[in-house]
């Protein structure tokens, strides 16, 4: 198990930084990462590999999976919705989430929509079926769910494009969590090289904006052992 570090200020010595528990070309922890970056808190990945089911994590977390948030005084909170909520409720000093009520409400229905819509129609069937699968060491991945991922995409992309034709961003006039969310399930399948951004002018546009802030560097130098990213991934005008 190894540790990065991305820390964007000196600590103090006696302050340990809060540990985010993570797996390679996670969107969930992706999400946080960024979220973590855009309030410019200090923070430490561990690589933690889920399906060895090591007991110190299942301790942690007895759903076994990433993201985990330790906090330095040893709180731990599990699962990306409520880690991006908590930290919004304790982190004020940037808000994601909106500047009025309803984009607020905007904020969080989009979240749900990438976290639970795309998650269950593209994400599962595209990055689960290629990485997931062989990191467990399951069975091969299934031709028809990954069709079924690569046709569904189209739909998501269309709807991320008409988002951003009527607003600034996807849930309003300011960066919110959405924005977040959505990119960072679309990251994971972009380093696969399974986004087919010729076709989607718009989200292309969108994403290019959302992949230009600093928030997003640590996603972008982030490597899978063995598996080097698709030959645009790093590039900013792609």
């Amino acid at each position: 198990m190894a540790d990065v570090s991305q820390q964007q200020e000196q600590q103090p010595a006696n302050i340990k930084p809060r540990q985010l528990y993570t797996i390679w070309l996670s969107p969930f922890a992706r999400k946080i990462i960024v979220q973590m970056e855009e309030k410019k808190l200090p923070y430490t990945l561990v690589q933690e590999r889920i399906w060895e089911r090591r007991p110190a994590f299942m301790a942690m977390n007895p759903a076994g999976q990433v993201p985990v948030l330790v906090e330095p005084d040893g709180q731990v909170i599990c699962h990306s919705s409520s880690i991006a909520e908590y930290l919004e409720e304790t982190e004020t000093a940037v808000s994601l989430l909106g500047n009025t009520p309803y984009q607020r409400a905007e904020t969080r229905r989009l979240v749900a929509w990438f976290d639970q819509k795309f998650q269950l129609e593209v994400t599962r069937n595209l990055l689960d079926e290629k990485i997931f699968k062989r990191l467990m060491r399951q069975a091969e991945p299934n031709s028809a769910t990954l069709r079924a991922g690569l046709q569904n995409i189209h739909y998501h992309l269309d709807y991320i494009g008409y988002l951003t034709e009527q607003r600034n961003w996807l849930a309003g006039e300011t960066f919110s969590l959405a924005d977040i969310t959505a990119a960072a399930h679309l990251s994971s399948l972009d380093y696969l090289g399974d986004v087919p951004w010729a076709d989607h002018m718009a989200a292309k546009t969108w994403y290019a904006r959302v992949k230009s802030r600093p928030s997003f560097r640590p996603i972008l130098a982030e490597r899978m052992p063995s598996l080097p990213p698709s030959a645009h991934y790093l590039n900013l005008d792609f």
